[in-house]
């Protein structure tokens, strides 16, 4: 059987895989939802959803840094990576012992490819089919919501020592393009370093709660560098994590734009 990836890869198997290994979050917590949790051999320490698999699952590590030796005791028929999360260096060295099927994800398009592969690479294409007809449900109900409402600028940080931020050519900023949020750092790549004595002008700074744990401290250390420009904490989760959990990102925007015009 031959499989093909989000990088274009070709992924050569006897079978459909039963012992799985993922090394990103958002995809760990998308095999659960396809009804593939006892499938599941190995996780990450950041595989948080649901909570009890990192106590009844081996963990191998984390999304940069793995323990090559519990991932060649558990066997896996296959490892999910992601090229952006994984590090070109832990792919290179999985490669040679394990098939890996290998995510980029930077629109909702490309969301609804990966869970179609994992739906064909699983044999589960039926659930995977459910749960992309759920996302675009609500995604459909959620562009009729913001069609009127103007647009924010904001500046999106998810990282403190440096202060970071999110730029163009990333999934989040898709997401934020999707709430009519304008990224006043969308002309930068990637996640730029800022200087919080030189921000630009927003109309909302969000702090993400992932991968930096922003708290009120950190919001009070902004509040001297900013001019009329509100400071709120964001579910990161919702922002970052491409898979099912997509389902139920859209009604937690419609509340956080409630909150602020709230503010």
């Amino acid at each position: 059987m031959q499989f093909t990836d989000q990088l274009n890869r070709k992924v050569n198997l006897e079978n459909h895989p039963q012992r799985i290994i993922s090394l990103v979050p958002s995809q760990t917590e998308l095999l659960v939802d396809l009804g593939l949790e006892e499938n599941i051999v190995g996780v990450t320490k950041f595989c948080v959803h649901p909570k009890n698999l990192r106590k009844e699952k081996q963990i191998v590590g984390g999304t940069k840094g793995i323990r090559t030796d519990r991932i060649k005791a558990l066997n896996p028929d296959i490892i999910l990576c992601n090229k952006e999360e994984n590090t070109r260096e832990m792919i290179a060295d999985l490669e040679k012992d394990f098939q890996l099927h290998i995510s980029d994800i930077h629109t909702i398009e490309d969301t609804y490819e990966l869970i179609s592969q994992y739906g064909d690479l699983f044999d589960v294409k039926e659930k995977a089919d459910e749960i992309n007809e759920k996302i675009r449900k609500q995604i459909q109900l959620f562009r009729d919501f913001i069609k009127d409402k103007p647009k924010l600028k904001v500046a999106y940080f998810i990282w403190r020592k440096p202060w970071m931020v999110v730029g163009r050519d990333t999934f989040v900023n898709h997401l934020l393009e999707m709430n009519h949020f304008e990224n006043v750092y969308a002309d930068i790549p990637r996640y730029p370093e800022v200087d919080i004595d030189q921000l630009k002008p927003t109309d909302f700074i969000l702090l993400s709660s992932e991968p930096f744990p922003f708290a009120e401290k950190h919001r009070q250390e902004l509040l001297p560098y900013v001019n009329n420009t509100d400071i709120i904490f964001v579910d990161g989760e919702f922002f970052s994590w491409y898979g099912s959990r997509l389902a139920a990102a859209f009604k937690y925007f419609k509340k956080l734009r409630a909150e602020m015009y709230q503010i």
